[in-house]
């Protein structure tokens, strides 16, 4: 094959993935709300099974569901003939991946788990199929056509059915009210973890001799050396410790190419009087937004009474792992 041939079957194996999960999202209706009430309302485990390139698609489903909040595990239906059964108790939900909904293996499961109680949500290409009919909920993941040549290896179905799991997670994460927060707990490790589980006050400096400030009435002398020396950013109090402002090297220099004489020029006349300031127990993630979004290096954090606690900064969110 050239080089060309080779980019065009590319292309082409993807369209016909493409199109697989657009015929189904076009077939989504009652049965999807269904499964969505069902599996919010399971006071149990959501069980996911399927064997073959189905089975790897319940494994990833059990997992997406699993870290969105929603108990969820992966039974392998060949281990579950052979004893892993007593995984499933009375209020847990089956969802049975397929292709066909005629995999033997998985129809061995269906008698034990009916006499367990145990509803059964199909996601399968073929709705008239034996799995179809033992299942109180089914749902078509069913594609025009494979992107196997051949028309063997499941292609456009496993990605579909990926597809229409992702799907039921996500719809089931807003029906829950699931948020950041929510995430946070379930994925405490790595650079994930840190940037949803940590808040400002965790980052922040607050020790009195390295977090500075100024009084509204100190010289832009003293602002200037106080700036050079701080990181650029420095806080501005009154006399209760209530931030009015903050002076940093941008307000400076603005305020110094209409005023030659500003060094012995009060502090209020060049700083931003509506600075942004934080919350301690904000996500520390919110921190870095609003200094990408507004465009400035660090933040005041402050209590409920705009007193000074401490100061952010953007190096030392990165150097967290934060940003």
């Amino acid at each position: 094959m050239t080089d060309e041939e080779i980019l065009r079957r590319g292309r082409e194996v993807l369209g016909t993935e493409a199109q697989g999960i657009r015929a189904v999202a076009g077939r989504l209706g009652e049965g999807f709300v269904e499964a969505v009430r069902r599996m919010e309302a399971c006071r149990g485990r959501v069980v996911v099974t399927g064997v073959g390139k189905s089975g790897v698609v319940a494994r990833k489903v059990a997992s997406t569901l699993a870290s969105t909040g929603t108990p969820a595990l992966f039974l392998h239906p060949v281990d579950g003939a052979h004893g892993d059964l007593g995984m499933l108790v009375r209020g847990d939900l089956l969802v049975a991946i397929s292709r066909s909904g005629e995999s033997e293996e998985i129809a061995r499961l269906l008698p034990a788990v009916k006499r367990l109680g145990i509803p059964v949500l199909a996601l399968t290409g073929a709705p008239g199929s034996t799995l179809a009919r033992h299942a109180e909920v089914v749902l078509d993941a069913g594609v025009p056509e494979e992107a196997c040549p051949l028309d063997l290896a499941p292609t456009a179905s496993s990605t579909a059915a990926m597809a229409l799991g992702d799907a039921l997670a996500m719809a089931l994460l807003a029906v829950r009210g699931f948020d950041a927060e929510d995430f946070a707990r379930l994925h405490p490790a790595g650079s994930l973890g840190r940037r949803l589980l940590w808040r400002v006050r965790d980052v922040m400096l607050a020790d009195p001799e390295q977090v500075p400030s100024l009084p509204p009435e100190a010289t832009l002398e003293l602002a200037m050396r106080e700036i050079a020396h701080r990181r650029g950013t420095v806080p501005v109090l009154d006399g209760a410790g209530i931030v009015v402002g903050v002076i940093t090297a941008g307000d400076l220099t603005r305020y110094a190419e209409t005023h030659p004489d500003f060094l012995g020029r009060p502090v209020a006349e060049a700083m931003t009087g509506h600075a942004r300031l934080i919350d301690p127990d904000a996500l520390a993630a919110e921190a870095v937004r609003v200094m990408e979004e507004h465009g400035i290096m660090a933040l005041p954090v402050v209590d409920p009474g705009r007193r000074l606690l401490g100061i952010v900064h953007l190096h030392d969110l990165l150097r967290a792992g934060v940003a």
